[in-house]
């Protein structure tokens, strides 16, 4: 292999020969942790301020170093910035790129840290900062989903389950499960930003510093709740990031399955709603397709996000105390989950405002399958009868209905009284769809006015966000 001859690496010191060119490109990681450039500045600035207060550097240098870091950062910001790849990562071109600009003083930042802690601390600052962002992406879904089941909070589909024709439920009723679904993934992400949100520096390279340093000051600085407690521990912990990835999976699965649904409510055979064409593609041989293609790649993106969770577990599970070179590959999977998560619920939250009921649709479809056959069983055990017989008596009808190609709203008087004596008048009130969806009125039923409740609740929580 060939022989890179500049040894000027800021740890070179120890070094009688040059990195070979092959293991740097390795083992470099610049090309994708620069993207940690603002954590890192915000770090130093921190570290650089508490220095000065521990009297370790002076007024003057402190200055400097403030300077010359918010100078770097308008640099990269406007594209004027040379990332090395022979400096290794986001930290050292950071800092060797301050040390040309002020002179020795820049050599002076690293004094009472390690790029572990520095690296820990980036990584936590960055999470929470995406934290924050998902977070309200959530809440910008719900408020859509809110939206769509207070508009169609009595349109009335069919409910399924094994997908067979179940009992019928509003549309609005259907959209707060996905609310709800919505709620659980918020409520999760906010608990892990608890555990995100310390301070891991100060514990230098695993076992803390010589120097008089206040590991307080700098977590206030940068917003933590306060410092980790133990130096091993933080340099080396990445459960915050596996964490994340696990919410991250979850939060992909339930939009799998709402991608799954409206994959099937589009398709020609259901046609119970239509997605804005902006969401759509079409086909380069078949002119009348319109292809669901976000909810399908959504979905689809689902397998990339677990994959990325095994990946940090695995990444993790053998890994001996303290910090290891192991933990340079959390970044991509990291990075690559947060993205496409962030991408997919702000689709799912332009998306859905937009669309469109086929009211007939599912009215029509909501009549097949004798969705109504529990309501005349809960009919027949008002007036007396025990569940189990009334249960067999509409088991009977269901399969008269079938032979005679009837629902069960269709068949006359006479004939529902053939199977009962207790089948009276009043009957069909209670066949009809909208009979059916209005007599589940309690708490989580999907009666209209119990949806058109839950919308007023759910808009309260989301205002107090």
């Amino acid at each position: 292999m060939s022989k890179n001859k500049d040894q000027n690496k800021l740890w070179g010191g120890r070094f009688s020969e040059a990195t070979d060119a092959f293991v740097q490109r390795f083992t470099a990681s610049v090309d994708f942790d620069r993207r940690l450039f603002q954590q890192d500045i915000n770090g130093s600035l921190a570290h650089a301020k508490m220095l000065a207060k521990a009297g370790i550097l002076s007024a003057d240098e402190e200055t400097q170093i403030l300077d010359g870091l918010e100078a770097i950062r308008q640099d990269i910001l406007d594209d004027n910035f040379e990332w090395s790849i022979e400096l290794e990562d986001v930290h050292m071109n950071i800092e060797s790129a301050l040390t040309a600009r002020i002179g020795d003083i820049g050599k002076k930042l690293h004094t009472g840290r390690s790029r572990n802690d520095q690296v820990a601390t980036d990584i936590r600052l960055f999470v929470r900062d995406e934290i924050d962002q998902i977070a309200e992406l959530i809440t910008k879904l719900q408020s859509a989903l809110c939206g769509v089941a207070e508009k169609e909070a009595a349109t009335i589909m069919p409910g399924f389950t094994h997908l067979q024709t179940a009992q019928p439920v509003s549309f609005g009723h259907h959209m707060m499960a996905w609310y709800e679904m919505l709620g659980r993934d918020y409520s999760r992400l906010l608990d892990c930003r608890k555990r995100v949100n310390l301070s891991p520096l100060g514990a230098a390279a695993l076992a803390g510093t010589t120097y008089p340093i206040d590991r307080n000051f700098t977590a206030q600085q940068l917003g933590f709740d306060a410092p980790t407690r133990n130096s091993l521990d933080s340099v080396s912990d990445r459960d915050f990031a596996i964490e994340l990835a696990s919410f991250a999976s979850l939060l992909m699965t339930h939009l799998s399955r709402f991608s799954e649904e409206l994959v099937l409510w589009t398709s020609a055979q259901f046609n119970f709603i239509n997605l804005p064409d902006r969401f759509c593609t079409g086909s380069s041989i078949m002119p009348q397709k319109k292809n669901p293609d976000v909810p399908e790649l959504i979905r689809g993106k689902t397998g990339r996000v677990h994959g990325h969770l095994i990946s940090l577990l695995t990444l993790m599970k053998s890994q001996p105390l303290a910090y290891n070179k192991d933990n340079q590959e959390d970044k991509e999977p990291l990075f690559d989950l947060i993205d496409t998560v962030k991408d997919c619920l702000f689709a799912y939250s332009e998306m859905m405002p937009a669309v469109e009921c086929n009211k007939a649709e599912m009215y029509a479809a909501a009549k097949q399958g004798y969705a109504t056959a529990t309501d005349l069983a809960d009919y027949l055990v008002k007036k007396g009868m025990p569940f189990r017989d009334a249960h067999e008596v509409v088991g009977k009808s269901v399969a008269f209905g079938i032979e005679q190609s009837k629902d069960l709203a269709e068949l006359s008087l006479d004939e529902l009284k053939t199977f009962s004596d207790l089948i009276g008048d009043d009957i069909f009130e209670v066949l009809t769809l909208e009979g059916s969806i209005g007599a589940r009125d309690h708490i989580g039923g999907t009666a209209p006015n119990q949806v058109l409740a839950a919308v007023a609740v759910a808009k309260a929580d989301l205002a107090q966000r």
